[in-house]
């Protein structure tokens, strides 16, 4: 099949790209660029791509609809609300990775992002693909969840949709490789800045929050709040998200794993550790997230640990698993990788 992108300069894109070039449904991909007036070869719009022997056009959702059977957004926050009215309207396939329609008010959106929202009609079309654990309820166009987003509510579903924490006792820490902040300089993602130091960023303000709590109320309406905090590493890649919940009487470390293992008994990209605890390096260049639990029985603490690869798992390797769940394809279509363990 033909499948569209746009969003090929950033980070996302480029790992989009080179995970659909070998992707064994897709024939073709046809990349489309708003600031484009013709045609021009792909390695000119962005040389990082090598010689690709394709061209990239200016974007014009007709053609977009006319020559594909999917279109891929690896857009920033803003572009999505403003061009998803066609697709919508004709019920063509869309997969989102921006945070435009992951959040179903659009105050919150107006909050959170400081930009102009969807309509809320629109909004309410979209659907929310957290691949491992949801189910697409036969929409079209598929919101990508976020990085933090992902690796926090993989780790937080089992004890949030069964009932085995205190819903308002969570406390995330989670920590980031600099791709996550994106190709943008910044004084924060300054080299001099970033080297051997560590950062707390976006206190209290990370734009994944409202999605983390949109969907652990969803789960459970009973939880009130999150306490959520960032940290930037000086890495390439990788999320850590260090959870931590008060767990409710009558559940021990024994029942809070089997929980866990029976949530994901059946999820091909979600290891449960029997014991110890996961890292990043163990996920880097896969589309995995590693799960470990530690609890402690004296303050009544479980620590869950959730590690991802943030350009992967927390973005194009999560969109292909949503395209393939979205046609049918196999689950693991185009995501066979193995992890740089050193």
């Amino acid at each position: 099949m033909n499948v569209a992108l746009t969003g090929i300069t950033g980070y996302a894109g480029m790992q989009l790209y080179n995970l659909l070039k070998n992707h064994p449904q897709v024939d073709q991909i046809n990349v489309y660029q708003h600031d484009l007036k013709e045609a021009i070869d792909l390695a000119q719009l962005n040389p990082k791509l090598g010689t690709t022997d394709q061209e990239a056009y200016p974007y014009n959702a007709q053609a977009v609809m006319n020559h594909n059977q999917v279109i891929f957004f690896a857009t920033p926050a803003g572009v999505t609300a403003e061009l998803a009215s066609p697709y919508l309207a004709a019920n063509f396939p869309v997969i989102d990775l921006s945070g435009d329609f992951r959040l179903p008010d659009p105050k919150d959106y107006e909050t959170w992002y400081h930009k102009t929202p969807a309509q809320a009609e629109e909004l309410e079309q979209a659907y929310y693909g957290l691949a491992d654990l949801e189910h697409n309820p036969g929409k079209t166009y598929i919101a990508n969840p976020g990085c933090y987003a992902t690796a926090t509510l993989l780790g937080l579903a089992p004890a949030v949709q069964d009932g085995l924490i205190e819903p308002d006792s969570i406390i995330v820490d989670a920590k980031s490789g600099l791709s996550g902040a994106g190709k943008s300089l910044t004084p924060s993602s300054h080299f001099v800045q970033a080297n051997e130091n560590l950062q707390v960023y976006k206190a209290n303000e990370h734009k994944h929050i409202p999605e983390i709590l949109n969907t652990l109320q969803g789960w459970n309406n009973e939880v009130p709040y999150l306490q959520f905090m960032t940290t930037l590493v000086p890495m390439d890649k990788g999320i850590l998200a260090s959870i931590y919940a008060k767990v409710k009487p009558g559940y021990d470390e024994k029942d809070l794993l089997q929980h866990y293992q029976d949530t994901y008994a059946d999820s091909p990209f979600v290891t449960v550790f029997n014991e110890g605890l996961p890292d990043v390096k163990s996920v880097v260049n896969t589309n995995d997230c590693k799960i470990g639990l530690a609890y402690n029985p004296v303050t009544n603490t479980v620590l869950i640990v959730s590690v991802i690869d943030n350009m992967l798992k927390g973005a194009a390797g999560q969109a292909v698993q949503n395209f393939n769940q979205l046609f049918d394809f196999d689950i693991t279509d185009g995501l066979h990788f193995a992890p740089t363990l050193y």
